[in-house]
């Protein structure tokens, strides 16, 4: 299928995949070799409604880079470093533990303590002391499992992160009902933001993650809603004839990129949220598309097929000299940078091929880290080391994740039903 034709189907009619209310299945496909042994010990509580070392347990496993103690392989169940007995963890060849206690201090708080302990040293490496109200319980034990993983690999954990992604509700005959979602990381807390009976599309996370703009086709042709998550109140910005699709916010979160084919073909525009004046940047007979900005706000990368076959192009963000990034493959689209702006996801196809890929902008090599054959729709995780995509095996679509190495990879599957364009929060 033609990029063109394939951006009028994307823009017109959307996707045809059923929702899914359940919680998120994620299952490691692929981990790091050199896994690290740890051991998350059941942490002292008797009335949490949260089982907060759980969510930590599950948070480190999923991530690949640690090898999870089985709680009926552990020796004892220590909640105090003076309980711990490091020689017992040592011969079951454990490099660290994690202790901790939950206790009720009234009125819907929780006071919740956790130590992480190196088994061969002997000695406490990390410990907190933190409150949490009822519902924040979940929210806390993200926080612990960040902690620890960054203490552990040097990198910033995404546990605490939030994922906006759209489902479609197939409800019998023709009639459909799309939702936008928002969720944890790992798929719980799942709150609908926008529900249509018409295509929703493109979700973008502000830069302070409180706004996510998309696309609805509500009123039966193309808008640019940004809507505020805390109040659920939402404004239109853009309507113009004809399309206005994928929009991306400014690292400032003052402006948009936007396509917008009002002036005849589509173009990438820069839309400024306080004065609503547009400035226009490409202008071409081609498919211009798909913009997003670096993380410094000065460039704009976008799609176009101005050269015959879709690639990927670069373009000061002030408006200038549009320049082509890619040359290997014949399909390169929907790139954008990583947080330190070093290199390019997108999608690179060869043939029927569709996979997540990886270019270095000093070197301009590409590393291809998926093989999947419907990969799609790439994000950045906050801390640059995860990819979130879209994917499908045979008709049924999911979400997966991979490492910026291709090392780790995990899918993500709700229970009953599919999802489509995962979108990162900052």
């Amino acid at each position: 299928m033609s990029f063109f034709r394939r951006i009028l189907l994307v823009v017109l009619l959307g996707f045809n995949t059923p929702i899914s209310y359940a919680a998120l299945t994620i299952e490691i496909t692929e981990g790091v070799e050199s896994a690290v042994p740890i051991a998350v010990v059941p942490f002292a509580s008797q009335t949490a409604p949260v089982n907060i070392s759980a969510v930590v347990n599950a948070d480190l496993e999923r991530s690949g880079y640690f090898k999870m103690m089985a709680e009926q392989s552990m020796p004892d169940k220590p909640t105090t470093a003076a309980e711990v007995n490091f020689k017992d963890w040592q011969a079951l060849g454990q490099n660290y533990l994690v202790i901790g206690q939950v206790a009720d201090a009234g009125g819907g708080q929780y006071n919740v303590q956790f130590q992480l302990l190196d088994a061969y040293k002997s000695g406490q490496l990390l410990g907190y002391r933190m409150s949490s109200s009822t519902s924040d319980l979940r929210r806390t034990a993200h926080h612990i499992s960040d902690l620890i993983f960054e203490k552990l690999t040097g990198k910033k954990g995404v546990f605490s992160g939030r994922i906006a992604y759209i489902t479609t509700n197939n409800l019998g005959g023709k009639r459909q009902l799309q939702q936008l979602q928002v969720a944890d990381a790992d798929g719980f807390n799942p709150q609908t933001i926008a529900s249509s009976a018409e295509p929703l599309m493109s979700p973008s996370w502000s830069p302070d993650g409180k706004k996510v703009a998309y696309v609805s086709f509500e009123k039966k042709s193309a808008a640019i809603y940004v809507q505020t998550l805390a109040s659920g109140e939402r404004v239109r910005v853009a309507e113009y004839p004809g399309i206005n699709g994928a929009p991306a916010w400014s690292p400032d979160g003052t402006r948009l990129a936007l396509t917008l084919s009002k002036d005849g073909s589509p173009d990438i525009y820069v839309l400024n949220l306080s004065t609503h004046s547009l400035t226009k940047l490409t202008k071409s007979f081609a498919i211009d598309t798909e913009p997003s900005w670096s993380p410094d706000g000065s460039s704009i990368v976008f799609t176009s097929d101005r050269g015959g076959k879709p690639q990927i192009y670069i373009v000061p963000s002030q408006g200038g000299q549009e320049k082509r990034l890619t040359f290997s493959g014949n399909y390169n689209a929907r790139a954008s940078f990583s947080p330190d702006g070093r290199s390019l996801v997108m999608v690179h196809g060869n043939g029927n091929d569709y996979r997540i890929a990886v270019m270095d902008m000093a070197s301009r090599s590409i590393n291809v880290l998926t093989g999947g054959r419907s990969d799609e729709s790439p994000s950045f995780a906050p801390n640059g080391a995860m990819i979130l995509f879209a994917s499908k095996k045979g008709s049924k679509g999911f979400l997966s994740a991979v490492s910026l190495d291709g090392k780790m990879q995990q899918k993500l599957v709700f229970n009953s039903g599919e999802v489509r364009e995962p979108s990162w929060a900052p």
